[in-house]
């Protein structure tokens, strides 16, 4: 652990932030996860919400927060006692992606920027085994890592200002799915039909932080069979456990 971590502070009246190591991997991701996992089974005496980015947790009083020094010793404290969770398996979401020229308004600016022909961006695309490290930015908007270092590109320095549902995009060293309309920067290279966000539904996504993806190619032609599907609530989701590297 380097030294000064974890560094527990308020943020606002109503949250607090817990910060760890400035870095992103699993080992990580772990251990935020366990000691949110703690939090939320030991923190009884007031009601909060707790949420994971790459390297914090955010810990929102749904009530306020009326010691807030007493608040973040009490932290200091669980954060302490909270054990490392192996995390001995997950689920593994296979999502379909249509990577035609419909959907793919980026491909070929990055098949040229970084010298790859797009059968070859598309190929490194679907090959990992993606981690969700969390969800931000937009409801359900799932930021994977594990994305191949050759397929790395900046955000657009003029983001579009309506993305399209279930636009695949890549951001820098990450790729994500919009899971509804709005303006955005990543770079398009295809569309994934597959609704895993409802705001309706508890919880609303049955994706959560710790959890794999999987990308595999489809044609506009199963592009269209997959959203009926979709839309007449007949699509079934590749599910799988996930126990380890493949």
């Amino acid at each position: 652990m380097k030294t000064g971590f974890p560094i527990i502070k308020p943020m606002g009246e109503r949250a607090i932030l817990i910060e760890f190591e400035p870095e992103i991997n699993e080992q990580l991701l772990q251990r935020i996860l366990s000691v949110q996992n703690f939090i939320e089974n030991n923190y009884v005496e007031e009601k909060v919400e707790v949420s994971n980015a790459y390297n914090s947790l955010l810990v929102f009083y749904t009530e306020g927060i009326e010691d807030v020094y007493g608040e973040v010793s009490k932290l200091e404290r669980l954060v302490s006692d909270a054990k490392i969770e192996k995390k001995t398996s997950s689920k593994i979401y296979h999502l379909p992606v249509c990577y035609s020229k419909k959907f793919d308004l980026d491909l070929e600016l990055i098949s040229g920027e970084n010298k790859l022909e797009i059968e070859e961006i598309i190929r490194r695309h679907t090959a990992p085994f993606y981690t969700v490290y969390f969800m931000g930015f937009l409801p359900g908007f799932l930021y994977l890592g594990g994305l191949d270092e050759k397929l790395y590109i900046s955000r657009k320095e003029q983001p579009r200002m309506k993305i399209k549902k279930g636009a695949v995009g890549i951001g820098e060293k990450q790729t994500g799915i919009y899971p509804q309309p709005s303006p955005g920067g990543w770079q398009i290279i295809g569309n994934c039909p597959v609704n895993f966000f409802d705001k309706n539904s508890l919880p609303p996504s049955q994706i959560s932080s710790g959890d794999k993806v999987k990308f595999y190619a489809v044609s506009e032609e199963e592009f269209e069979k997959i959203s009926a599907e979709v839309q007449e609530g007949n699509f079934e989701l590749k599910v799988e456990d996930y126990h380890g590297e493949n």
